[in-house]
């Protein structure tokens, strides 16, 4: 069937080359969902050929641009680090290689484009999922020593740190987010099996985030999730019973997850030690004297970070200007030097600015807004899963500058909003 021009089916401005370049187009759009959390060369072939996607269907793209509120907010976001390339100090070939690490912002109306029905969106997600089903089963192999280590997995696996595909980082910010799909999933499952599978691969990935793999951040993460999982389920429940849902049943949702990360606490010695680490180098910390444990150098970014924000308010000092403007900061001072603060809010905003910051907290901001206009259930739960994960990851790491979680950024926000109708109204 050839599709027609309409944010519910995919457009060509060739008909003959569309009706044979959009089918291979869809699939490769697909098949990143599985590529993302496992190859990073497969990614780079993938994205190349779907770039060829943007010379058959430029005039949908940019529809799609111009009508879907995170499409917009994701292309005014690149569209201003785009232009600070062309002030500051840097010089333009370093500029566009930093450009190119949020270039996954610009693919979000492409993926939505490839997404725009239904049933591929749910295949985008289970094509994710899958993937990081295989990530977890070799990780609780790898964990339990039943698989020996492989030359393949990633530098730092080991036996008490089973990552597999990327760092532990990485790793646990994917698998907390699929942990909280596969919730999801089990919440909205029809038969027993179903509950089971899903109810399942929940807890295994839980397990994997909180008492396996090495990741502070997942650990964030996945709290949050849960809360925000316990939050969504029993307000939708109460409403289904025609029960008023108040703030005396948010407050009980927050103490019930509190409880639980307290005796997930008390109940793992790694997680007591790690999270008893950062509170330690916390208490310790001397600004520009935290080089010899991982939190005070975070903090040492922030602090100069901060610094440069201050001297450079409104516009920054331009795409790929970080590295020199925080070298000139820490001049004569004992502090590490660093290309990434760790925290996306700084690194946008000494790049570009506070007009740049704020356009990154409107793609969070119309991100969590429109949710609530997506069809169903799962669909608004999920999406402001998606942001609410990533809101907490930027405070902590620069998730849009790096490869793998930029690119399950831009691939998720297709994923959950390329269904996206304006006018659609909830109750």
């Amino acid at each position: 069937m050839k599709p027609a021009l309409s944010m519910e089916e995919p457009t060509a401005v060739s008909g003959l080359l569309q009706r044979y370049a959009f089918p291979p187009l869809r699939a490769g759009t697909i098949l990143l969902g599985f590529s993302v959390p496992i190859s990073v060369a497969l990614d780079n072939v993938l994205l190349a050929v779907l770039l060829l996607g943007v010379l058959f269907n430029a005039r949908a793209i940019w529809q799609i641009a111009a009508q879907n509120p995170a499409a917009r907010a994701s292309w005014l976001l690149f569209g201003v680090l785009s232009l600070a390339m062309f002030y500051g100090e840097t010089p333009l070939r370093e500029a566009v290689g930093i450009l190119g690490k949020y270039v996954d912002l610009a693919f979000v109306p492409l993926f939505m484009l490839t997404l725009s029905a239904k049933v591929d969106r749910r295949r985008a997600q289970y094509a994710f999922l899958a993937a990081m089903g295989v990530t977890l089963l070799l990780s609780w192999l790898v964990g339990l020593g039943i698989l020996p280590i492989q030359d393949w997995m990633d530098k730092a696996v080991a036996a008490d740190n089973p990552v597999i595909f990327h760092s532990h980082i990485t790793q646990n910010n994917m698998m907390a987010f699929a942990a909280f799909l596969a919730l999801l999933n089990f919440r909205e499952a029809a038969s027993r099996v179903s509950r089971l599978i899903w109810g399942l691969l929940a807890l295994l990935g839980v397990i994997n985030v909180l008492f396996m793999v090495q990741g502070r951040t997942g650990y964030m993460i996945m709290m949050a999730l849960l809360v925000w999982f316990g939050w969504v389920t029993l307000a939708r429940s109460m409403r289904k019973r025609s029960m008023s849902w108040d703030w005396r049943h948010g407050v009980a949702v927050v103490l019930v997850f509190a409880g639980i990360a307290v005796g997930a606490y008390h109940a793992s010695s790694r997680l007591q030690e790690r999270v008893n680490l950062v509170a330690s180098e916390y208490h310790d910390w001397q600004p520009n004297h935290g080089r010899e444990t991982s939190t005070g150098q975070r903090l040492d970014f922030y602090y100069n970070t901060l610094q440069i924000v201050r001297q450079h308010p409104v516009l920054g000092v331009g795409t790929g200007g970080y590295a020199a403007a925080y070298a000139r900061q820490t001049q004569g001072t004992e502090a590490i030097q660093t290309t990434n603060p760790h925290n996306e809010y700084l690194l946008v905003a000494v790049q570009t600015g506070m007009i740049g910051l704020g356009l990154l907290m409107f793609l969070f901001y119309t991100s969590w807004k429109c949710a609530l206009l997506l069809d169903t259930p799962f669909e608004q739960d999920a999406a402001r899963g998606l942001v609410l994960a990533y809101l907490v990851n930027s405070a902590i790491n620069s998730p849009l500058h790096d490869h793998a979680d930029g690119l399950l950024f831009a691939f998720m926000t297709a994923a959950l909003f390329a269904g996206f109708k304006r006018g659609k109204r909830h109750g």
